[in-house]
């Protein structure tokens, strides 16, 4: 098959909470004409941005069409998830005739294109791009971007550290393996934060790549899809920390669950989200909380401490029941006390 005739697939990758969902969301909304496919791989046993995105289900893109992972990393399952996922897309009646996916946060895009070098696949699907988002406000702060000139100094003073952390590591290998950055929160950033952010990441790029601002997801189709990149042709120059590595470990990183029945103060639990990031350095939260007399659903995402709370739909015939995923570095995650300290 040539390529011509292969099914485009974008990669969206960025950390936690950069509004990679969003992205998607938009990108469904406004689809080109094009009959999606949706694959969403979440860090942690509960699905939330799968959850989102059915939501949007249309014509363009229906509910058979979008794809859930969870609990799992792809590119560590490619065989026993990644593969036949892709293949049960190219099944459908109607096949889709592009294909996004939204990678966890925690993850590597590097050994996802790996993966479309698999035979099975190889003739049939292609790497149109990858679209890496960064949060501007978060970057220009400083907070996933190390200080070089500390991090050196604080090596020639301690001769046991000989590695980058675990969050920068993650954060580079998005950068370096993107065809395009995408500074999200442009808004909250502003004009300075946003020169900022784009003065970093072109420092950590190992070439010059487009980098646009973003506000609310929105961005026109046409810049992020249909790129043609062969992004599974191009490895070498988008270099990775685990190069020469088979696989990657998320041992630096955990999940927890935390579920509880209604709650009668949402205000309150919201504040303890906000606590938590600020004194057990909670990385992200982000689930569903059925309030005491509501009919609708809140969705709670938090990105360290910055919050965001809405009421999406209404609970329907699910279970009301309030369910948070919370990430954080492996460290930092104590289950008892944090369920304890967000009242469960």
């Amino acid at each position: 098959m040539s390529d011509l005739n292969k099914i485009p697939v974008t990669v969206v990758t960025g950390f936690l909470g950069a509004g990679k969902t969003t992205l998607i969301r938009h990108l469904m909304q406004n689809p080109q004409g094009k009959r999606l496919g949706v694959l969403v791989n979440e860090f942690g046993t509960a699905g939330v941005d799968g959850d989102i995105l059915k939501s949007c289900a249309d014509e363009n893109c229906p509910e058979n069409n979008i794809i859930e992972l969870a609990n799992g990393c792809i590119c560590c399952t490619v065989a026993d998830d990644f593969i036949p996922t892709i293949e049960a897309l190219m099944a459908l009646p109607e096949p889709p005739e592009h294909i996004l996916i939204e990678t966890s946060g925690l993850a590597l895009p590097k050994p996802l294109l790996k993966a479309f070098d698999w035979p099975a696949i190889r003739s049939r699907i292609t790497v149109d791009g990858v679209i890496a988002l960064a949060d501007a406000e978060a970057v220009a702060s400083g907070q996933f971007a190390p200080n070089l000139e500390a991090v050196q100094a604080q090596r020639d003073a301690d001769d046991s550290i000989d590695h980058e952390t675990p969050l920068s590591e993650v954060f580079e290998d998005q950068i370096s393996c993107a065809d395009i950055i995408l500074l999200s929160k442009a808004d909250l950033a502003g004009e300075t934060g946003v020169a900022t952010a784009r003065a970093v990441i072109e420092k950590e790029s190992p070439r010059k790549l487009p980098i646009l601002p973003m506000t609310e997801g929105v961005i026109d189709p046409r810049i992020v899809l249909g790129l043609n990149a062969a992004a599974e042709d191009d490895l070498d120059a988008r270099p990775s920390h685990h190069d020469g590595h088979h696989d990657h470990e998320h041992d630096d990183f955990e999940s927890i669950v935390v579920e509880m029945g209604e709650v009668s103060d949402p205000q309150a639990l919201q504040d303890a989200i906000v606590k938590l990031a600020r004194t057990r350095n909670i990385l992200r939260v982000k689930g569903y909380v059925a309030v005491e007399g509501k009919p609708m659903r809140m969705l709670i995402q938090a990105v360290g401490e910055r919050l965001r709370a809405q009421y999406d739909k209404p609970w329907g015939s699910d279970l009301r029941r309030t369910q948070l995923v919370v990430i954080a570095e492996h460290d930092n995650i104590d289950a008892a006390a944090i369920r304890a300290e967000l009242g469960a």
